[in-house]
C-alpha cells in the first residue's frame, strides 16, 4: 500500500485551469530556500577579492555560472509545482542541504573539493529534474516531457562535471566543467532537444509571470544584502577615519541607488510585461533566466570593489581596484540596459549615456583616490535613477506584445 504522501497529487502543481490568472505567491519555504544563496553569494564575493586575477576573475565567472543556473532552475520548478505541499517542500529541504555542501566547497572547488562542488550540483540539477518528473507524470503530458528532455541534457553535462570533479589538473578541471556550462546554458535555447523526444515549444512553459518576476527580484535584493553585509562587516573592523566612514557611506548609497535603479520602475513594468504576455516562455528564458545573470555579478564585483575602498579609501587606485570600481557599476547597468530593453522593447538610452559616463572614468583613475572613482560611479546611478524616477520610463507605457521565440 503506498502511503498518501508518496501518491502523485494534481495538487503538486501551481498551474489552475480554473484560475488561470492568479497570482501565486512566494511561499515562506522558498525564501527560508534561498538563504543558502546567502551564503553562496558571499562565498563568491570572497573568493573573487582573494584571487583578484585573469585565471581568478575566470573561475569565479564559472562558479557564479553555476550557482545562478541551479538557483533559476529551482525557480522554474517552484513556479509549476506548488511548495506548500509537503513532496514539494521536503524536496527544496534535501535541495537546501545539497545546496550546502555545494555552497560551502566553492572556495576550493578548483583544488581540493572539486570532486564534492560537482558531486553536490550534479544531484539538485539531477534530482530536482527527476523529482518533476515524478510530479507531473500522468498530470500534465507536455511540461513532464520538457523535464525528460531536460534531464538528458543535464545527465550530459554532469558527466562533464564529475570528470571534471575527478580530474586533477586544475586547467583539465577547468576545460571539462567549461563544456559541462556550454551544455545547460545551450539546452534552453534549444528546446532540450533530444532523439526521439523531440524539442520542447515554449509555449509548454506557461509560467506564472509575477512570480517568476517576484523571484527573480528577490534574488537581487540577496545579491545587494549580502554586499551591506560585507560592507558593513569590514567598516565595523576598521579603524573609523574619516575616510573609512566616507567610504562606507559611498558604498552605503551605491546598494540604495542599485536597489532603486532596479526595483523603482524596472522590476514592476517587468513582471507586469511577464504576466500580460500571451506566451511568457520566451520572455522569462530571456529576460529573466539570462539576463538576470549580469545584473547579479555587477553586484557581486560590487561588494569586491567595496571592501577595496573601504581598506585604502584615500589611496593611489590601483588598476584592478580601478576594474572593481568601473567595471561593477558597468556590468550593473548592462544588464539592467539588457533586461529593460527585452522587456520594454525599446531601448532605454539614459542607460546607454549612464553606461558610457561610467566607462568614461576609467581614464581618470590614475588621479583619483578610490573613494573619488567610487563617488563618481554612483553619481552617475544616482543621476540615471533621477531621471528614470521623474520621467516613469515612457517606453513602457503600454509595451507592444510578443509572441514569438525571443
Amino acid at each position: 500500500m503506498k502511503l498518501p504522501l508518496l501518491n502523485r497529487n494534481p495538487r503538486l502543481l501551481r498551474l489552475s485551469e480554473d484560475h488561470p490568472e492568479a497570482h501565486n505567491k512566494v511561499t515562506f519555504v522558498e525564501l527560508f530556500f534561498d538563504l543558502v544563496f546567502v551564503f553562496a553569494t558571499t562565498q563568491l564575493s570572497h573568493f573573487l577579492l582573494e584571487h583578484f586575477t585573469v585565471l581568478g576573475a575566470l573561475q569565479a565567472t564559472m562558479l557564479l555560472l553555476a550557482v545562478w543556473w541551479v538557483w533559476i532552475f529551482t525557480t522554474w520548478v517552484s513556479n509549476w509545482l506548488d511548495p506548500e505541499q509537503i513532496p514539494v517542500r521536503l524536496m527544496l529541504m534535501v535541495l537546501m542541504f545539497a545546496g550546502l555542501l555545494f555552497t560551502a566547497s566553492l572556495p576550493h572547488a578548483f583544488n581540493s573539493l572539486g570532486l564534492v562542488f560537482a558531486l553536490a550540483y550534479v544531484a539538485m540539477q539531477v534530482g530536482r529534474t527527476l523529482f518533476a518528473i515524478w510530479a507531473l507524470h500522468a498530470h500534465h503530458d507536455a511540461l513532464s516531457l520538457n523535464f525528460q528532455r531536460m534531464l538528458g541534457w543535464l545527465a550530459l553535462a554532469g558527466g562533464f562535471w564529475i570528470a571534471g570533479g575527478l580530474e586533477e589538473d586544475m586547467a583539465t578541471r577547468m576545460m571539462y566543467w567549461g563544456a559541462a556550462l556550454a551544455i545547460e546554458y545551450l539546452s534552453p535555447s534549444l528546446g532540450f532537444w533530444l532523439p526521439r523526444l523531440g524539442r520542447s515549444a515554449t509555449e509548454d512553459w506557461n509560467i506564472e509571470g509575477e512570480h517568476m518576476a517576484e523571484r527573480c527580484g528577490l534574488f537581487v535584493i540577496i545579491a545587494l544584502g549580502e554586499s551591506i553585509l560585507v560592507t558593513g562587516s569590514n567598516f565595523s573592523r576598521g579603524d573609523w577615519s574619516a575616510g573609512a566612514v566616507l567610504a562606507m557611506a559611498v558604498a552605503f548609497v551605491s546598494s540604495v541607488v542599485m536597489w532603486w535603479l532596479y526595483f523603482d520602475v524596472g522590476a514592476e513594468h517587468g513582471s507586469r510585461r511577464l504576466a500580460k504576455a500571451r506566451n511568457p516562455g520566451p520572455l522569462a528564458r530571456l529576460a529573466y533566466t539570462y539576463l538576470h545573470l549580469p545584473i547579479v555579478a555587477g553586484i557581486v564585483l560590487s561588494a569586491v570593489s567595496d571592501e577595496a575602498v573601504l581598506a585604502h579609501p584615500l589611496g593611489q587606485v590601483e588598476p584592478k581596484t580601478a576594474l572593481m570600481i568601473v567595471g561593477s557599476s558597468a556590468l550593473y547597468l548592462l544588464g539592467l540596459m539588457l533586461f529593460k530593453w527585452v522587456v520594454a522593447a525599446a531601448l532605454p538610452v539614459a542607460h546607454v549615456v549612464a553606461l558610457a559616463a561610467t566607462l568614461a572614468l576609467w581614464p581618470l583613475a590614475a588621479v583619483l583616490t578610490p573613494l573619488l572613482l567610487a563617488s563618481g560611479t554612483v553619481l552617475v546611478m544616482f543621476l540615471l535613477a533621477a531621471w528614470e524616477h521623474y520621467n516613469a520610463w515612457r517606453c513602457f507605457h503600454q509595451p507592444p506584445e510578443i509572441d514569438t521565440d525571443l
